[in-house]
């Protein structure tokens, strides 16, 4: 199994066009998505992802998100592996959103 990986600028004309909303799934740590985040996104930080796993949907579209992308593709990774079929990583994480899409958002 395998996943997509998106810029941030391919993830925002990505969510402008998607008819059903993807889960934006952010993997930081609670700290860390107090300081900024996306709009409507579930925190769940990657220690709790296998726990996580019953509670997502396999065939529903995944975003995942973390600081700058490592996290995430780790955890993209881990759901690809265990039949999730449209996962996609934020190649750059929420550092590169900051910097490409929303320069008003915190960065750290």
């Amino acid at each position: 199994m395998t996943f997509r990986e998106y810029s941030p600028q391919e993830l925002k004309k990505h969510l402008q066009l998607a008819t059903t909303r993807p889960v934006l799934l952010d993997v930081r740590e609670p700290w860390e998505y107090e300081r900024c985040h996306l709009p409507e996104t579930t925190l769940v930080p990657i220690r709790l992802i296998p726990a996580a796993l019953r509670d997502l949907d396999p065939d529903q579209e995944i975003v995942v998100i973390c600081h700058h992308g490592i996290r995430s593709r780790a955890v993209a990774s881990y759901l690809a592996k265990h039949s999730f079929t449209k996962v996609i990583n934020l190649s750059s994480g929420i550092d590169g959103w900051a910097k490409e899409v929303d320069p008003s958002m915190p960065v750290y």
